[in-house]
């Protein structure tokens, strides 16, 4: 984390490494006793990020932290509707769809953290995409369905937008902390629906307009 950090400091405002490295420890000590249990090593970071720098990231990356803002917006939507939806989600994998939705509201409030005054607000969203899964909320088929799609697109979306990550180590490492998740998630998605959790041995990435085109129809 300091290593981390560090880069992230230098990277973006050199003049200020100093003043922050030292005071670091305070402000993790009083962070974490405000947040709790909430106060995870990501969630942190984003607050210092956030508090430190403001809108001095660069463009291309915000840029990019919307992009993902705005996938973890659809996914946090998807798994509160399917939970508050009555008998939508079988007993047996309430568990599992319970703790996904707690991971994508995580993710939702990472990245509101980081992106600060530049983080939107949850877009206007249509879970049936204009009717085509008209019974999104009352099919578990179908449920699962776009479960693995949204986790698949969520996969791709961070593999593909890696390379504009990559000059900043700090926010690179969180999305590939991300990444990581989304993965396991599309594999217990995929298992429950009797797949196998793997294509193959490589992913796909996928660009941003492919991702785009991909959600789009959620979009209200």
């Amino acid at each position: 984390m300091t290593i981390q950090t560090n880069n992230l400091i230098a990277a973006l405002d050199p003049e200020i490494k100093d003043i922050l490295v030292s005071n670091r420890r305070e402000f993790f000590r009083g962070s974490a006793a405000k947040l709790g249990l909430m106060a995870s090593a990501p969630i942190l970071l984003a607050m210092t990020a956030q508090n430190a720098f403001g809108q001095e990231l660069p463009q291309d990356i915000v840029d990019v932290l919307v992009f993902a803002l705005t996938l973890e917006h659809i996914e946090d939507a998807f798994y509160r509707s399917g939970l508050d939806a009555p008998g939508l989600i079988p007993e047996e994998y309430v568990g599992i769809f319970n703790q996904i939705g707690k991971h994508e509201a995580a993710h939702v409030s990472f990245l509101t953290t980081a992106l600060g005054s530049a983080a939107i607000e949850r877009p206007e969203l249509d879970l049936t995409a204009g009717g085509k899964y008209a019974d999104a909320l009352t099919n578990f088929d179908t449920y699962l369905t776009l479960s693995q799609t949204f986790e698949d697109l969520g996969v791709a979306a961070y593999k593909g937008q890696a390379g504009v990550l990559a000059p900043n180590d700090d926010i690179l490492t969180a999305a590939l902390q991300i990444h990581s998740v989304e993965a396991r998630h599309a594999a217990i998605v995929r298992k429950i629906g009797g797949k196998k959790p793997w294509d193959g041995a490589f992913d796909e990435p996928m660009t941003k307009q492919e991702v785009l085109d991909a959600a789009g129809p959620f979009l209200a």
